[in-house]
């Protein structure tokens, strides 16, 4: 899936060369390299730089010219032999975007005298002087191997490489701060700013104002006609409509006047409790329409949500969602639907929601209703608005990036699965099944003091997102998943 609102990635493969080895053993490695990366995957996310960097600081200049008049946003230095430790380093330290080191393998037996490369051993000298110039690149977890291991690695970079190019050109636009008697989301924003996202905060008072002047635009019609094709028979609140599609104009808009010279946006909403009485709906059933866009929408002015849902939407290339971890999955049920069919502890699972956020492509039905919750309290029509139904079974991946309190950055990661279980619920709903979940929720949720909102990958993605964490900063004792129930959490009971 493409989006407009996610940066495509270009990687320059730059090879390098020791002077006391032949360079033509880095230039014809490279190109093995980029003929095995074209066999299995789309050229268009690389790039062949001719100049092979022979311990030399101009070539390291004429390579660095080269790649940026190519377009390239990413970088793979390629040592092809032992390479040359400063030129290779200069190279990472003056290019500005996300870089990744690789190295040759040896090719056979018969090549290790005249053939040997020792990349191996140069890349060690590589990592030792990026340190040296506090230049930080990506090294994956096997960065050394022949041309078809190494395509694969640059090919696992690469939505690494988007999510970091995309950071680097967003901006969150929030609307209001959070609702009264709601603490959970409140987070410090200097690591947004670290990371190089840019943030616009407005009142919602703003919102309301661009809003109204919204009211006879005559656009309106014809995302009423789109709104009613994506429904379908779902569309059981067609008199909202005209209101939810006069809201929807007015976030693109917003987005249109104040991306400023950023490329890539996220917002992070009000929903409540003015909201309601004031826009007369609830904005669910929008926010989910523009996520589907690739523009992530949070509720409950999430800012930190914003922001890990557009990470996902980086790394998976699909849409993405924000769910509560919200209740426990009943005993009766997980009996009578879950034990003996799925591989899965009771303590496994749990629910995932959110009132109507979730986009309809990753619905299994779905339908136009009002907010449950909100209408114990509020007249019912000025709580229609949300998309209700059971989200798809299939794999997913649950995480977040956040700051904490004191302003440190944090993340978790769990791969699972939503479960093909009929949650019997309200809201944009789903059965979720996380391995040790029990545990986690204790001794990672609760114990590291995260909110109740968690971005939903569509798929297993855990590795990507923990590479990526890991390269933009979070500490590892502090990137956090799922550990099996071999391997305890540090605040777990021996004894329990």
């Amino acid at each position: 899936m493409s989006f407009a609102n996610v940066p495509e990635v270009k990687i320059g493969i730059v090879a390098v060369s020791r002077d006391c080895f032949p360079e033509s053993l880095s230039v014809e490695r490279r190109k093995a390299l980029v003929a095995a990366y074209g066999k299995k995957y789309d050229t268009k996310e690389i790039y062949e730089c001719p100049v092979c960097i022979v311990e030399s600081e101009i070539q390291m200049v004429e390579a660095l010219l080269d790649i940026k008049k190519a377009g390239c946003n990413a970088l793979c230095v390629y040592l092809g032999n032992f390479g040359p430790e400063i030129s290779e380093t200069l190279l990472a330290k003056h290019f500005d975007g996300p870089k990744i080191f690789l190295a040759a393998a040896e090719e056979t037996q018969d090549s290790l005298q005249d053939g040997r490369g020792d990349a191996y051993c140069g890349l060690l000298n590589a990592s030792y002087n990026l340190r040296l110039r506090n230049v930080k690149a990506f090294i994956p977890e096997n960065p050394v191997g022949d041309a078809e291991d190494l395509a694969e690695e640059i090919h696992k970079f690469v939505p690494i490489a988007k999510a970091m190019v995309g950071l680097s050109e967003l901006k969150i636009i929030s609307f209001g701060p959070r609702p009264q008697n709601f603490l959970a989301c409140n987070a410090p924003i200097k690591q947004l700013y670290n990371l190089g996202v840019e943030i616009e905060e407005n009142s919602e008072l703003d919102l309301f104002e661009a809003f109204n002047k919204h009211a006879d635009d005559d656009r309106i019609d014809s995302v009423v006609k789109d709104m009613e094709e994506e429904l379908g028979t779902g569309n059981k609140k067609p008199e909202i409509l005209r209101k939810l599609a006069q809201y929807e104009l007015t976030l693109l808009d917003w987005i249109d006047a104040h991306k400023g010279y950023r490329k890539y946006v996220a917002i992070a909403g009000k929903c409540w409790p003015a909201f309601q009485t004031q826009f007369g709906f609830v904005p669910c059933y929008v926010n989910s329409r523009l996520t589907g866009r690739g523009i992530p929408v949070s509720c409950e002015v999430d800012i930190y949500g914003a922001l890990s849902e557009f990470i996902g939407t980086c790394i998976s290339d699909d849409i993405v969602t924000l769910l509560d971890i919200n209740n426990s999955v009943p005993k009766d049920m997980y009996k009578e639907s879950i034990e003996g069919k799925f591989d899965y502890k009771h303590s496994d699972t749990f629910m995932g929601f959110h009132c109507g956020n979730t986009c309809s492509k990753k619905m299994s039905s779905c339908e136009m209703r009002n907010q449950k919750i909100m209408a114990r309290s509020l007249p019912e029509e000025v709580t229609n608005g949300t998309l209700e139904g059971d989200i798809a079974p299939g794999e997913i991946t649950f995480y977040r990036l956040q700051s904490t309190s004191d302003g440190l950055l944090r993340a978790y990661v769990a791969e699972g699965e939503i479960l093909p279980v009929a949650t019997r619920s309200f809201g944009s709903i789903a059965v979720f099944a996380i391995p040790e979940m029990g545990r986690f929720y204790r001794h990672v949720l609760i114990e590291k003091n995260y909110p109740h909102h968690g971005a939903v990958a569509f798929g297993h993605y855990g590795s990507a997102l923990y590479d990526l964490f890991k390269y933009i900063g979070v500490p590892v004792e502090d990137l956090n998943y799922n550990q099996p129930a071999s391997l305890p959490y540090p605040t777990e009971n021996p004894f329990k």
